[in-house]
C-alpha cells in the first residue's frame, strides 16, 4: 500500500495575519490586507497598492532580529512560518532520525536592490555605451556581498533546515505562482516512496519592490485601482483589472501517517492527491481552453482516489486577471461537469493579494481549515457578474458547509499547473 501523508503542523506570516488562526479569522470576516505600498515609494508607479506584511519581525517567533538583519524578507517569512509549524506539530530533537527529515520549498527571491543597480548603471554610462569596469567598481563600493547572496531563492531552505537539524532531502523549486504547491506535491512523493518520513514544505516570497512592480506593470498584470485599495482584488468580477501583489510565507509539516501516529502527533488533514501539468503553450498566456488546468485537476482527483463529485470546495488560483479567471472557470466546468454550478469555488487572493511563490501553500492551509471548520471562505469584492464567470464563487460572505475534500489550484506564470487535494483525516 502507498504510504499516506498527513499534515501535523501549519504556520504562516502574511498580510492577513502573523499566524494561521489570525489569518483564518480575517478570511472568514472578509477582511482585506490591501493598502497603499509603504515598503518603497510607489507614488510614481502605475500601481501604488499592494498587500504587505505589517508590524511583524522575526522576533515574534523568538529569534534575535539583529542576527537576521541582513537576511531577506523571504527567508524571514519562511523561517517564521516554519517555527510555528514545527511547534504545532510537536516535533522534538530525538523523536526522529534527522536524515529522514527533509525540506522542500517553493521560495522566490528576496527584495531586489533596484536602486543600487540603477546607481551602478548611471555611474557606468559613457557616451559610446557602458563602462563595465566602472560598473563593477561602483558595485564593489555600494553593495553588501552578504546582503546580496541572502536574496537568492535557495537561502530559505538552507536556513529552515539549519533551524531544525533537518539533514534529509533539501530542495527548492521556483515555478512562479505554482512553486509552493509543487513543493508540497513533490515532498509528498518523497514520503510516499520512502525517501523521508517528515518534510517541512511550503514557500515564501516578496516581490513588493521597484523591480517586481515594474515588471508586472509592464505586463499590464497588476490592478491600477489605486483609489480603492481594498476593492482592487476582485476575482471573477466583470470589472476586474489585474491582481494585487502580496508577500509572505507559509509552511506545513508533512508526515508519514504511521510515523505521526507513533508519536501522538496532531493530524490536521491528509494530502491525498497531487496533479502537475504544463500548458506547453506560451510564456505569458495560459491555454485558452484550459487544457493544462483541466488535466491537472483531473490528475489530482484521480491520485486521491476520488471522483469530481466528492470535491466540496475549490480554492481557485483566482488571480483577478481577465484571462485567468475566465479560463479557470471554464476548466472547472469541464472537470466538474453537471456538478460545476453546485461546487463552491472561491479566491482568497481577493483578501490577501497574490503571494506569488507562497500562494499555493497558503491556500492549501486555507483548504485544511475549511475542512476542519466546515466553513468556506468568500471571494470578496464580487459585485458585477461576468457571463463568462458564472460559477458559485461564495460571494462576499463566508458560508457554513460540510467539506470533507477540497481542491487547491495553483497555475503558474509560464504554464505550470499544480492541483492538490486535501482531505479530512480518517483512520
Amino acid at each position: 500500500m502507498r504510504r499516506r501523508v498527513v499534515i501535523t503542523g501549519m504556520g504562516c506570516v502574511n498580510p492577513l495575519g502573523h499566524d494561521v488562526e489570525s489569518m483564518w479569522s480575517a478570511l472568514k470576516e472578509g477582511k482585506s490586507g490591501v493598502a497603499y505600498t509603504t515598503i518603497f515609494d510607489a507614488s510614481n508607479f502605475p500601481t501604488k497598492i499592494s498587500a504587505e506584511v505589517k508590524d511583524w519581525d522575526i522576533g515574534k517567533v523568538g529569534e534575535d532580529p539583529q542576527e537576521w538583519k541582513l537576511r531577506g524578507r523571504h527567508t524571514k517569512f519562511a523561517c517564521g512560518a516554519a517555527i510555528q509549524a514545527v511547534a504545532q506539530s510537536g516535533l522534538k530533537d530525538g523523536q526522529l532520525d534527522p536524515t529522514r527529515f527533509g525540506v522542500y520549498l517553493g521560495a522566490g527571491e528576496g527584495s531586489q536592490d533596484f536602486m543600487a543597480f540603477s546607481r551602478m548603471m548611471t555611474a557606468a554610462l559613457v557616451p559610446d555605451g557602458l563602462d563595465l569596469a566602472q560598473f563593477a567598481r561602483t558595485g564593489l563600493e555600494i553593495l553588501n556581498p552578504v546582503a546580496e547572496i541572502e536574496q537568492e531563492p535557495n537561502m530559505p531552505s538552507g536556513y529552515v533546515a539549519g533551524l531544525f537539524n533537518a539533514q534529509g532531502p533539501n530542495l527548492n523549486c521556483l515555478t512562479a505562482c505554482a512553486a509552493s504547491s509543487q513543493a508540497m506535491g513533490e515532498a509528498t512523493e518523497l514520503i510516499r516512496r520512502g525517501d523521508a518520513d517528515v518534510m517541512l514544505s511550503g514557500g515564501a516570497h516578496s516581490m513588493i519592490h521597484p523591480f517586481g512592480v515594474t515588471g508586472f506593470n509592464l505586463l499590464t498584470a497588476l490592478s491600477q485601482s489605486n483609489d480603492q485599495p481594498t476593492k482592487a482584488s476582485r476575482p471573477f468580477d466583470r470589472l476586474r483589472d489585474g491582481f494585487v501583489l502580496g508577500e509572505g510565507g507559509a509552511m506545513v509539516v508533512l508526515e508519514e501517517l504511521e510515523h505521526a501516529k507513533r508519536r501522538g502527533a496532531p493530524i490536521f488533514g491528509e494530502l491525498m492527491g497531487y496533479g502537475t501539468t504544463a500548458d506547453a503553450y506560451r510564456i505569458t498566456d495560459i491555454h485558452p481552453e484550459g487544457r493544462g488546468g483541466i488535466a491537472c485537476m483531473r490528475m489530482a482527483i484521480s491520485d486521491a482516489g476520488l471522483s469530481p463529485a466528492d470535491i466540496r470546495y475549490v480554492n481557485a488560483h483566482g488571480t483577478s486577471t481577465s484571462v485567468n479567471d475566465r479560463v479557470e472557470s471554464l476548466a472547472c466546468k469541464v472537470v466538474f461537469g453537471d456538478r460545476a454550478m453546485q461546487t463552491p469555488v472561491s479566491s482568497t487572493k481577493s483578501m490577501m493579494g497574490h503571494l506569488i511563490a507562497a500562494a499555493g501553500v497558503t491556500e492549501a492551509i486555507v483548504c485544511l481549515l475549511a475542512i476542519r471548520d466546515n466553513v468556506l471562505p468568500p471571494t470578496i469584492n464580487y459585485e458585477n457578474p461576468d457571463p463568462e464567470c458564472d460559477l458559485d464563487y461564495v460571494p462576499n460572505t463566508a458560508r457554513q458547509a460540510r467539506c470533507d475534500f477540497a481542491l487547491s489550484n495553483s497555475f503558474g506564470f509560464g504554464g505550470q499547473n499544480i492541483s492538490l487535494v486535501m482531505g479530512r483525516f480518517t483512520d
